[in-house]
């Protein structure tokens, strides 16, 4: 449950509606709770503060319709520039990064603030009363000439507030769609995904294997986008079973296919509290799935190399970082510790996740673009030389080498001429420090 109510806190944030109606929700208390001190009275020493110059009741209420209307036409404008920066960025960048701008902070807070200031500028309008004003209620209780003017000069603080946000956003936008930018972002957040999945750091253990068992298989369909590995765990300890994960946090699963196996129990005695560690959605998230990031950074450079855009430059950036995430995984005990402490005799057995699947699914999806790319692929073969500087495992460091190889062989069949030879070239370097690698055939 706790794994899950993480999982439902993060999908809140990541929604663009979410830090508007929080900020709504807090301009509209804190409207109420001005607007009561000022009626009890503890805000009348405002009214002797010269350097204040309290406000009548007439330029309260024009103060504070002019900030309504315009903190809602600054917050539509902000919405229209926001729409317009991810059209583009999803157009050119690709359709997956428009979770990342959605999710973007400073576009979430940015409009949030106009709004929530919008909320309080009209819940204090409310209570401003002219003099000659006809009450609404008896005599008794009714304030007809009333003008709250800490609520007032916290408004003024709001304007105060919202013109930095509109100055910081103006140079936000500009900057997020900057593609550096984004894979910066990108990239960042993957380092950090694998740093909290793989925790254990400067030793190259390799995931615990499956142990077998009955199949339990889904019932929905959907992509993956959480596992409660708390939950699987309390669930195979009281039945004194264990679990093997045929499926990890992003794959995309149909009715009948197997979720896990299960072993010392039978599947339709724990079945359906194991579907329910399960949540799946229309679409990946990066929660628990450093592959969603991975991919992004592929798709950004195979767009990038294609013969449309033709931008070497933007792939090279997404193989430096992509560079930076396997160096990140190669030095990196690769057992999931779902049960916490170190426990290796953990009844929930994650699927195996080795260091070929993350090199394949970065630098092997990548390849067939970067090979047409004479610049690309030279940076590529750097790339893999520095992740295997400080991978000690020489079987992942094979890998790697497999990799270089594996672009030399796909760079023959695209390159020809001059280009072909810098490749050749570069790869006999990388080969050399490499000495293991044999390279797909001779080169002069």
């Amino acid at each position: 449950m706790t794994a899950e109510l993480k999982f439902i806190w993060a999908r809140l944030n990541a929604n663009y509606w979410f830090y508007p109606a929080l900020f709504s929700i807090a301009a509209a208390c804190l409207a109420f709770l001005m607007v009561y001190i000022d009626r009890s009275g503890a805000a009348q020493w405002l009214n002797d503060v010269d350097w204040i110059a309290p406000a009548r009741p007439n330029g309260a209420a024009d103060m504070l319709t002019v900030m309504a209307g315009s903190m809602i036409g600054t917050a539509a404008t902000v919405f229209s520039i926001t729409i317009a920066a991810v059209a583009y960025a999803s157009g050119n960048y690709g359709p997956r990064l428009l979770t990342n701008f959605m999710e973007d902070r400073g576009n979430q807070i940015s409009l949030a603030t106009f709004i929530a200031s919008f909320v309080y500028a009209l819940i204090v309008l409310r209570a401003v009363r002219a003099e000659d004003e006809t009450p609404a209620l008896d005599a008794a209780t009714a304030m007809p000439g009333f003008t709250p003017q800490l609520s007032l000069l916290g408004a003024y603080i709001l304007l105060a507030i919202c013109v930095g946000v509109l100055v910081f956003f103006l140079n936000h936008i500009p900057s997020s769609i900057r593609i550096n930018k984004v894979l910066e972002g990108i990239g960042k957040r993957l380092l950090e995904a694998i740093r909290e999945t793989y925790p254990v750091e400067n030793e190259t253990g390799d995931a615990r294997e499956p142990e077998g068992g009955e199949p339990i298989t889904s019932t929905e369909t959907g992509y993956i986008q959480m596992i409660d590995f708390e939950d699987l765990q309390a669930i195979a300890k009281d039945c004194d079973a264990v679990f093997s994960l045929s499926v990890r946090t992003g794959d995309f699963v149909h009715r009948d296919l197997t979720l896990m196996e299960v072993k010392g129990v039978q599947p339709d005695d724990v079945a359906e509290r194991v579907r329910a560690c399960f949540s799946l959605g229309p679409t990946r998230t990066p929660e628990q799935d450093p592959q969603f990031l991975i991919d992004e950074l592929v798709e950004i450079g195979l767009r990038a190399l294609s013969p449309g855009i033709n931008d070497p430059f933007t792939a090279i950036t997404a193989l430096h970082w992509l560079g930076a995430a396997t160096a990140e995984i190669g030095r990196r005990d690769l057992h999931k510790d779902v049960c916490g402490a170190g426990d290796k005799e953990c009844p929930v057995i994650p699927c195996p996740d080795d260091f070929k699947h993350y090199a394949d699914r970065g630098f092997g999806s990548i390849r067939s673009g970067v090979a047409t790319s004479p610049s690309a692929a030279q940076v590529m073969l750097e790339v893999l030389e520095n992740a295997a500087v400080p991978t000690k495992h020489e079987g992942r460091r094979e890998i790697l080498r497999l990799e270089g190889e594996l672009l030399l062989k796909q760079a023959q069949h695209a390159l020809t001429g001059p280009d072909l030879e810098e490749v050749e070239a570069r790869y006999r370097e990388f080969a050399a420090k490499l000495p293991s690698a044999k390279p797909v055939r001779a080169v002069s």
